[in-house]
């Protein structure tokens, strides 16, 4: 073992922890946070992490903090604990944090906001978390600075902040915390993508009552909305004229079809043919070796 890394299943580990230390861990003692939007999934990510604890063990320590009633919470490294379990390792280095509430949710999310294969429900929990933590932080504003309180907003956007942790802009993280408002149902089929994002940013904005009524839409005609229907819609809500006919006209009405058409450059198909060879003719001779080349597939399949 590491001699840097200290344990804490034995007699010296009943004393205080030392902040900002690292510990081989129990599994026993390691606790999710129970705010922590991010799922566990066994996925092939999941399947190499496992490989390699197996193999080199936890390379990268976990941050963790005390909890009052014994134990740490993990704020970055609940995939790590989960590969070790799976990989039957009773242990795993962390280093412990001294982190208030609003501290760890940060910290939570800015360790696990980037990952690839997160969902859009988790995004935007996971960023309404981390704005109203990082305003919890700076306060509000003293009496006397009212007045001039657009130019304090105006200095301090947490939702631009986190778009820049992030990677995104402010205003893709203010579009994806308002999917915090869709219900359930809604949420589910924007996280199975048959709701694309751009009309659900325009769904979140209706009422729960409309919201609901649009899950039963859906089910009767077996359509998701477009992002010119998502935004009639929420247009006919704000007049108050949205209801289960104009609803129902809306998503009656056909998709455009998608366009199949493929282009291609005449420019780089000439260097294909003879300068003397028509557009018809590289036309007509294209078409020919398709026709060859789908044939000879044809006979490979049938062997």
């Amino acid at each position: 073992m590491n001699p840097s890394i200290k344990t804490t299943d034995t007699p010296a580990a009943r004393e205080p922890p030392v902040i900002g230390t690292i510990h081989a861990i129990p599994l026993s003692e390691l606790h999710s946070m129970p705010c922590s939007p991010f799922q566990i999934r066994e996925d092939a990510a999941m399947v190499d992490l496992i490989d390699s604890v197996q193999q080199y063990g936890v390379l990268m320590p976990a941050e963790v903090r005390p909890r009052p009633e014994g134990g740490y919470e993990i704020i970055a490294g609940v995939r790590r604990k989960h590969a070790s379990e799976l990989a039957h390792i009773e242990s795993m280095p962390a280093i412990i944090r001294d982190l208030d509430d609003d501290d760890a949710i940060i910290r939570m999310v800015d360790s696990n906001i980037q990952r690839e294969n997160t969902l859009p429900s988790e995004r935007a929990r996971a960023f309404k978390m981390r704005m109203e933590a990082a305003k919890r932080k700076v306060g509000r504003p003293r009496k006397e600075e009212k007045e001039n309180a657009p130019k304090i907003s105006a200095n301090f956007r947490s939702d631009d902040a986190v778009g820049e942790l992030a990677g995104v802009s402010g205003d893709t993280v203010r579009n994806m915390i308002s999917l915090t408002q869709l219900v359930p149902e809604l949420m589910q089929m924007v996280d199975e993508k048959k709701i694309a994002l751009t009309p659900a940013y325009q769904i979140a904005a209706l009422p729960e009552k409309e919201q609901k009524l649009l899950v039963e839409t859906i089910d009767s005609e077996q359509a998701t909305p477009s992002l010119s229907q998502a935004q009639r819609m929420r247009k006919l809500s704000q007049s108050g004229e949205l209801n289960e006919d104009t609803m129902l006209n809306i998503m009656m009405e056909q998709k455009k079809p998608v366009n199949n058409d493929i282009m291609l450059s005449g420019e780089k198909l000439r260097k294909y043919f003879p300068k003397s060879y028509s557009p018809a003719r590289i036309e007509e001779t294209i078409f020919k070796l398709l026709d060859a080349w789908l044939r000879k597939r044809q006979r490979d399949q049938s062997r």
